[in-house]
């Protein structure tokens, strides 16, 4: 069966709202094992144990998301690469106040019986004074 590009879209609006909705659970089921992320702090290889303990003790947390600029390519059956412009709005723990940030990211979808699944989440911090 042929996925379309608005599903895979929809499963990355999906990923990003565990973050907003503290998820983990949620999360961990819509990613590979082990997965991988290459951010401003580096690259970064992870098993789901690993993942929860970074999103429970996490400084930063996710409080709104908008997603545009989207494009998907399948480069074949089983393979789904995601791009798009992301803004944030992030806010350390314990704290009031909230930080906007805008990113250019990316994300790779494996399927594996018959569910996709992230196996990798690129972001790169973009100049916000740039349109």
């Amino acid at each position: 069966m042929k996925t379309s590009a608005s599903e895979l879209i929809a499963l990355e609006n999906k990923f990003w709202q565990t973050f907003v909705d503290n998820d983990t659970d949620m999360a961990l089921d819509m990613m590979t094992e082990p997965s991988m992320m290459v951010s401003q702090h580096g690259t970064m290889k992870f098993d789901h144990e690993a993942f929860r303990k970074m999103a429970e003790d996490a400084r930063m947390v996710v409080k709104s998301f908008e997603l545009s600029d989207m494009n998907v390519l399948f480069p074949n059956d089983v393979t789904a690469i995601v791009t798009y412009r992301a803004k944030q709005l992030v806010q350390e723990r314990g704290k009031e106040e909230k930080v906007s940030q805008a990113m250019a990211d990316s994300s790779v979808w494996t399927r594996e019986d018959g569910k996709w699944r992230c196996a990798i989440h690129t972001e790169t911090p973009l100049d916000q004074s740039v349109h």
